[in-house]
């Protein structure tokens, strides 16, 4: 913990004037001491963190953090800046930088990091002390807690994590959990608070596939928070898990946001508040409104009802909501699960073939047969091991849909249900089938009234029994046939595509992937294409739309990083900023790089990205371009058939989208390419009543 930041990692004199270069400066210290590996690499993770939401904070302050595989071990480093610097924050530049750098996959460190760092900054005794320092080890005290700033309590130290597992202190925010300072002076708050105490809320965010949105709405309540003078404390449900708020929290609560793809994990905990239940979107576009539609209920004194014998798909959405909105969110969650095994097997499929040629498919067991001085040896264990995740791809599906309507007791009927829609050569239709009924036969179990004696075993033996056998039957002898049929029906169908069928097809997947960049519309054309390479040998037909989907969902960032490229007087500050950081995004496959220019201007960015989309995905189809792997961007182009055609396509959409993005902005008007230090040049998040988008790929910054 006395490590996370030492005296070497405190720059008193931080002479850079923009954020780049206060990262840079910061982060070469970093590897002077051995936390960064690779500077320019860690660099650019910075920066893509930075292209999703503005780090600054009100008060001079300013928080650039990423994980990313160039850090060795989670580190803090400061700097304080005589002149300012603009991080994005409404109240204008920041005077002391953090920048936070904690190794990939770290979740627990990275975001104990940030949120200790947050309670610290509540204090304004300790931001005043840090400010007087004079020497470096001073000030590295003092963030490290080993010091008591003046002017208030001392918070508790920074920590990276090393007592995981161990809950957190009742008067402080959990691991997981993302603490927005309140103002001190809440005069304004409403609502059914004691005396000048402030409104309180708790909030959860989550989202499908990816840390991003989860985030990046959490970080938007938050900023919302102190605008309003609430109290407010986010529990973000990532990809990497989360650790429940406390108890006390949620008691003291006078209302509560969730914000969410996927259901809620124990939503039940909330019952009996007033409750805006939303999608993840929604807190990232307009969280003000947010906040002020749940003062206003709790004005009203609308609070949910708790309901002893309701089950968790039931406690998954709000009052009113429609069955197609659940269904969505059931499918969400079982998305979320299985791409991650899509990845991983694809790219190792598509690596094996790349290594051993495309025979390799052909080649014995790597354990009967392995040479290690052979490539194909390599190419064949590679393919073998990516066969083995595809394996997964159905059950993990059904499982964890199930898993969304019923909570843990879905499992393992989800799971053998799946695991029968493969044996029964029902693929991804029967998989999601499967996920749908047991789900709702669990439901069906849960509901019947039970005796106490027998209650102890009914999690762990009967509902396990009785829901695996009744898939099963369904599954085997009802409804599998015909699910198997249909599914060869549309692996024909899809073999069959040829000519104008098939561009029209492209025309339609790109239109899908930059619909919402990320949202519902998008994750059925990703679906779409993953079904259909998720075999050991996919059809060609199956991997030209794997490549049409991919190249289509590159263009919005990029087209966007070369508008404020060649046209940067359209663009302000924060945009052109990140329109740096769009294009290594953008050629990722990442198309979270869109989001601050969707978000900010939707009618003209939107439109022109599915324009571009479109010729992508429809020319793209049309050269025959082939692709394995489910993602990887121009990083797995060797692996693409027909690459250069392939590149080609992906260029003429990016420059159908930034020629009409230029047109349409240039109609409206140009942008002070001095950009004034207001709220207007400094935040990518949409105003209250902005379209916005979500994303989860893969592989996008958590």
């Amino acid at each position: 913990m006395s490590d996370t930041i030492t005296a070497d990692l405190v720059d008193l004199d931080l002479s850079a004037d923009t954020k780049e270069a206060a990262a840079r400066a910061l982060a070469e210290r970093m590897a002077a001491r051995g936390r960064v590996t690779d500077l320019e690499g860690f660099l650019a993770d910075v920066a893509a963190r930075e292209a999703q939401m503005p780090t600054g904070l009100d008060g001079g302050i300013g928080i650039p953090h990423c994980r990313s595989a160039h850090v060795t071990e989670p580190t803090l480093a400061f700097g304080r800046s005589a002149a300012g610097i603009d991080f994005g924050a409404p109240d204008g530049p920041a005077d002391l930088v953090f920048l936070i750098a904690a190794p990939a996959g770290a979740d627990d460190a990275h975001l104990t990091l940030l949120s200790a760092l947050a309670r610290r900054l509540m204090n304004t005794g300790f931001t005043d002390a840090l400010r007087a320092a004079t020497d470096a080890e001073h000030a590295a005290a003092l963030i490290r807690g080993e010091e008591t700033a003046p002017g208030g309590p001392e918070a508790a130290p920074v920590d990276t994590g090393a007592d995981e597992g161990e809950a957190d202190s009742e008067d402080t925010a959990p691991d997981d959990s993302v603490a927005a300072p309140a103002a001190a002076s809440a005069g304004a708050a409403t609502g059914p608070t004691d005396g000048d105490r402030p409104f309180r809320i708790v909030a959860v965010t989550s989202c499908p596939t990816g840390i991003a949105h989860t985030y990046m709405a959490a970080e938007s309540l938050e900023n919302a928070g102190r605008e309003a003078g609430v109290e407010i404390v986010v529990e973000t449900q990532g990809s990497a898990g989360f650790t429940r708020l406390d108890p006390a929290l949620i008691a003291a609560a006078d209302g509560v946001i969730l914000a969410h793809d996927v259901p809620v994990r124990d939503k039940q905990r909330f019952a009996g508040k007033p409750t805006v239940d939303t999608g993840v979107k929604a807190a990232v576009n307009r969280p003000a409104a947010l906040i002020t539609e749940v003062r206003d209920k709790a004005a009203r004194g609308e609070t949910t009802e708790a309901a002893p014998a309701s089950t968790p798909v039931e406690r998954a959405g709000a009052d009113g909501e429609g069955y197609g909105t659940l269904l969505r969110r059931w499918l969400m969650s079982g998305v979320s699960y299985m791409v991650p095994f899509v990845a991983a097997g694809g790219l190792l499929i598509a690596l094996g073939f790349a290594i051993g040629g495309y025979e390799i498919n052909e080649a014995p067991s790597v354990m009967d047969h392995f040479v290690w001085t052979q490539a194909d040896s390599w190419g064949a264990l590679l393919f073998q091991i990516g066969g083995v995740a595809f394996g997964f791809l159905v059950p993990v599906l059904a499982g964890y849909i199930a898993y969304g309507m019923a909570d843990r007791p879905g499992l393992v009927p989800g799971f053998v249900g799946g695991a029968i829609s493969l044996t029964i050569n029902a693929g991804f239709l029967g998989g999601l089938a499967a996920g749908l009924i047991a789900g709702g036969v669990v439901l069906a179990i849960q509901k019947v009234n039970i005796p106490a004696a027998l209650r102890g075993i009914m999690p762990v033996v009967v509902i396990p029994l009785i829901s695996s056998a009744v898939v099963g039957f369904l599954m085997f002898v009802v409804i599998g046939k015909p699910i198997a049929e249909a599914q060869k029906g549309m692996t024909d169908w899809l073999a069959g595509l040829t000519g104008a069928n098939a561009v029209l097809l492209g025309a339609l997947l790109g239109l899908m992937m930059c619909f919402d960049l990320g949202g519902p519309v998008n994750k059925v054309a990703y679906t779409f294409a993953t079904a259909g390479i998720a075999v050991a040998d996919p059809g060609d037909s199956a991997m030209k739309v794997m490549a049409a989907v991919m190249a289509a969902g590159m263009v919005p960032p990029l087209a966007m990083a070369l508008a404020t490229t060649v046209r940067g007087r359209l663009f302000n500050r924060a945009e052109r900023e990140n329109g740096k950081a769009a294009w290594v995004l953008g050629a990722s496959f990442i198309s979270e790089g869109a989001i601050p220019f969707a978000a900010a201007d939707p009618l003209r960015v939107i439109p022109a990205s599915m324009a571009g989309g479109a010729v992508t995905g429809a020319l793209s189809m049309a050269s025959g371009a082939t692709l394995r792997a489910p993602h990887g961007g121009i990083f797995v182009v060797p692996l693409i058939g027909n690459p250069l055609l392939y590149l080609v396509a992906i260029a003429a959409g990016v420059g159908v989208t930034t020629a009409l993005v230029i047109v349409l902005k240039g109609l409206r008007g140009t942008t002070d390419p001095a950009g004034p230090a207001t709220g207007e040049d400094t935040a990518p998040a949409p105003a209250a009543g902005g379209a916005g988008t979500s994303k989860e790929t893969v592989a996008a910054q958590p």
